[in-house]
This record gives C-alpha cells, structure tokens and sequence, in this order.
C-alpha cells in the first residue's frame, strides 16, 4: 500500500523537507548579515565623506595670496602614505625619547618647551603703528578751532 523508500540514506520526506529548510535559513541569515556589513560600511563611507566636506577650505582659496607651487621651488610634494608615515611616527618617537631623557626637560618641563619655543619661534618685525583716522581728524578739527579763535580776537 505504502511506497517504499528507494533512498539508500533512510531519510523521510519530513526530514528531507527540514533539511531544505533549514539550509534556506542559513541562506537568508548570510543575505541579512551580508547586507547589514554592506549597510555599516556604507554609512561609514557618508560618514567620512561628510567629515572630509567639513574640512574642505579650498573654496577660501581663491582668497589667498598666489604663492610658488612646490615644484618651482625645487621640492617634490610630500605625499603621507603608509612608508612614509611609519618613518614619520618612527623619526618621531625617537626625538620624542631623546627630550624626555633631557635633563633640562625633566628639572622643569614647562620652561624647557617654553624656552625652545622662545629660541626657535622667528623674530617678529613690529611696524610703527599707524595713528587712527579718528584721531587725525580730531587734531584737524582742534587745529581750526584754534585758527577760528585767533581770528575772533
């Protein structure tokens, strides 16, 4: 009356069918974490992009003064790349132990940075200050008051 199974494993049709099942879940699980990570790094990626436009000053640059572009002043554009970077942080670390071991440094840390500040900061050229419209016109005024005055007696 019953068909019997032609299957050399002895699965059921019911166990068959769960399997099905199951392997189909783990196939939509993978699809929603795959498109949660997609989603995470894409709102990573605006993210980012929104901070970048942040930081984008080049719309001031029409403000500022022309200066020679660093290939007419003989030196190659420093790109900071992973190689350069690391010397960078390496060249770094290194001067950085050196001031600490200073003895300078460590009697006083404040006036150590306070004098090498000081020695290496450029000297600053003060121009004679300018006296203020309003003061000249004040003199002028009192000056005609004067001459008004003399006149008078």
């Amino acid at each position: 009356m019953g068909k019997i199974s032609s299957r050399s494993d002895g699965q059921t049709h019911a166990d068959r069918k769960f399997e099905k099942k199951m392997q189909f879940y783990e196939l939509v699980r993978g699809a929603v974490a795959e498109k949660a990570i997609t989603k995470e790094k894409q709102q990573r990626k605006r993210s980012r992009q929104k901070r970048l436009k942040a930081y984008d000053l080049s719309s001031l640059s029409e403000y500022l003064p022309e200066l020679k572009s660093p290939l007419e002043s003989g030196r190659a554009e420093f790109r900071l790349n992973s190689k350069t970077r690391n010397k960078l942080v390496l060249k770094e670390g290194n001067q950085l132990k050196t001031v600490i071991k200073h003895p300078v440094f460590q009697s006083d840390p404040l006036g150590a940075i306070y004098q090498h500040l000081q020695n290496t900061q450029p000297a600053i050229d003060e121009k004679p200050k300018r006296k203020d419209s309003k003061t000249r016109k004040d003199k002028t005024k009192k000056k005609k008051s004067k001459a008004v005055q003399s006149m008078e007696i």
